[in-house]
């Protein structure tokens, strides 16, 4: 039962984030795909865990959840502007291009920046609502492993 919330969660921390694109027009940035992959890892560690014996499917759906949990949070100080995130999707200054460089560059650059707030709720971009739930799901993993133990 512990392994379907975790896994559930997942999918639907995945099905909201795909909503969000799709349903309302927000365009992921790099930072956002990024937190993606992990969710996905862990639904189908879910599913093999469903099948297959042990703790070791569980602690990998653990540090599935933790990875994206980290991303997440990474990308929340991003958004703040604690540190910088990507030199691909956030801002800061131009130096040593040649004109042309510098068009590549933009002609190159993704339209949605890392760096940028699009949606929040209570103070907490989508970012930091991925980091807190992710986090709750790593603790669901890891109570599915002891429960294996």
């Amino acid at each position: 039962m512990l392994i379907l919330a975790a896994a559930g969660g997942s999918a639907a921390l995945l099905l909201g984030a795909f909503a969000f694109q799709h349903l309302g027009g927000m365009a992921p940035c790099k930072l956002c795909l990024w937190q993606r992959w992990p969710h996905g890892a862990a639904v189908l560690i879910g599913l093999a865990a469903l099948w297959l014996p042990g703790r070791a499917l569980p602690l990998l759906g653990a540090l599935a959840a933790l990875t994206t949990a980290g991303i997440g949070a990474y990308h929340a100080g991003v958004e703040r502007g604690w540190w910088e995130g990507p030199t691909s999707c956030s801002g800061g200054p131009v130096t040593g291009l040649s004109p042309q460089e510098l068009m590549d560059q933009i002609l190159a650059a993704p339209l949605v920046r890392c760096d940028e707030i699009p949606w929040e709720m209570l103070g907490l971009s989508m970012a930091g609502w991925n980091a807190l739930a992710s986090l709750a799901l790593a603790v669901l993993w890891l109570a599915a492993a002891r429960a294996r133990g």
